[in-house]
C-alpha cells in the first residue's frame, strides 16, 4: 500500500500527533520496519477502516452467513519446527517461544466483508492487505497510568470443566507466569511502581465454530516523565509485544527468525489510537492476509519445555476462526 511508511517515520509521527493533540491511528509491523500513522480525521475509509470497542467506521453485519475452511500445514511440518524449537529451549536459549504458522483459507467473503462481520474488541482492515479481529490489548494509557494485558492460555470452551482445566494446567500456568514476568520487565522500562493488579482472569471468545476461553492478567504502573509526551519512543522501547515473542525476548526473536517458515509481516505487530494523554494499542492476532490473491490465516501459540506437539498443533488450528455470533 502506498501509504505505508518506514517504521522510524511512523514512530516520529505518533509523537508529533500526540504533542499537537490530534487524535491519530497507527499501525506497526512485527519486525519494526514498516508502519502507518494518520490523523483520524484524514483517514480514507476506502483504504483503511478500524473499530475499537465497537466504535466502527462501517456497520456490523451480524446476520451474515459465513463459510470458512482452512488448510493448515501438516503435523509433520509443524513437528519439524516444534522439535527445533524444543532443542533451543532444552539448551537454555529460550524459556517460552511463540511459534506461528500460515494456513491457507477458503471463504465466500472478501476482506472488507470479514471486517464487517467480525465482532472483536479491536478490528482493522487495510485494503488488499489484511484484516484483524483481535481480542488482545497490548497497552492502554490514561493520563500517567499505563496498563498491559498479557493473554496466554487457550482452551475450547466445550471441554467439560474447561475453565478449571485451563487455570490448573501446569504448562499453561508456566507460560502465563513467564509472560507476566516479561511484560512486567518491559513495563518497568517506561513506568514506575509496576504491579500485577489482576491475575489470571478468563475471557470468553465467541467464534463461528463455538467458544474459546483465554486467560489474561493485568499489569499496571505510572509513566516515567520522559515518556509522558513521547508515545512513539515508549512503543519503540516495548515492541515487539512480549506475548507474541517469548522470553528472553532478544534471543527468542532470533530463534523465531530461524525456525518459522513464513514471514509475519504485520501479523503480531500492533495497531491503535491515541491523542495527547491517552493511547490504546492492540496486538494484531486473529489475522487474515491477502497474499498472491489468496487468503492466509496466521495463528500460533506459546511453546515451553512442557509443551506437547499434538496439543500445540491443535491450538494453532483452534485459533483459525472468525468471531461472529
Amino acid at each position: 500500500m502506498p501509504f505505508f511508511q518506514t517504521y522510524r517515520q511512523t514512530i516520529q509521527n505518533i509523537s508529533d500527533f500526540q504533542n499537537k493533540d490530534i487524535p491519530f491511528l497507527f499501525i506497526l509491523n512485527f519486525n519494526k520496519t514498516e508502519g502507518f500513522c494518520s490523523a483520524i480525521s484524514s483517514l480514507d475509509p476506502a483504504q483503511i477502516q478500524y473499530s475499537i470497542h465497537g466504535q466502527n467506521l462501517a456497520p456490523n453485519r451480524s446476520d451474515q452467513k459465513i463459510q470458512l475452511k482452512s488448510k493448515p500445514i501438516s503435523f509433520g511440518e509443524y513437528y519439524s519446527m516444534f522439535t527445533k524449537l524444543q532443542n533451543e529451549i532444552e539448551n537454555g536459549n529460550s524459556y517460552l517461544t511463540n511459534l506461528t504458522c500460515s494456513s491457507e483459507l477458503e471463504t465466500d467473503l472478501d476482506l472488507p466483508e470479514l471486517f464487517q462481520i467480525a465482532h472483536a474488541k479491536y478490528k482493522l482492515w487495510v485494503k488488499d492487505r489484511f484484516v484483524v479481529f483481535s481480542p488482545e490489548c497490548f497497552i492502554k494509557i490514561d493520563g500517567t497510568d499505563i496498563f498491559t494485558f498479557p493473554m496466554k492460555g487457550t482452551i475450547n470452551a466445550a471441554v467439560p470443566n474447561a475453565e478449571n482445566i485451563l487455570i490448573q494446567d501446569s504448562k499453561e500456568d508456566a507460560e502465563h507466569y513467564t509472560i507476566i514476568d516479561l511484560l512486567r520487565n518491559d513495563l518497568h522500562i517506561v513506568a514506575r511502581d509496576v504491579s500485577v493488579s489482576r491475575f489470571k482472569y478468563i475471557d470468553r471468545i465467541k467464534t463461528h465454530d463455538g467458544e474459546l476461553l483465554q486467560m489474561s492478567s493485568q499489569i499496571q504502573g505510572t509513566l516515567r516523565p520522559e515518556f509522558e509526551n513521547d508515545f512513539g519512543a515508549l512503543l519503540d522501547r516495548m515492541l515487539p509485544a512480549g506475548s507474541v515473542t517469548g522470553a528472553p525476548k532478544k534471543k527468542t526473536l532470533e530463534i523465531i527468525e530461524q525456525i518459522e517458515n513464513h514471514q509475519r509481516g504485520f501479523y503480531t505487530g500492533v495497531f491503535g489510537v491515541g491523542s495527547k494523554n491517552s493511547l490504546e494499542v492492540a496486538v494484531m492476532i486473529r489475522f487474515i492476509e491477502k497474499i498472491d490473491n489468496k487468503l492466509v490465516f496466521k495463528s500460533g501459540g506459546g511453546i515451553t519445555f512442557d509443551s506437547e506437539p499434538q496439543k500445540e498443533y491443535q491450538e494453532m488450528i483452534n485459533k483459525i476462526y472468525v468471531p461472529i455470533f
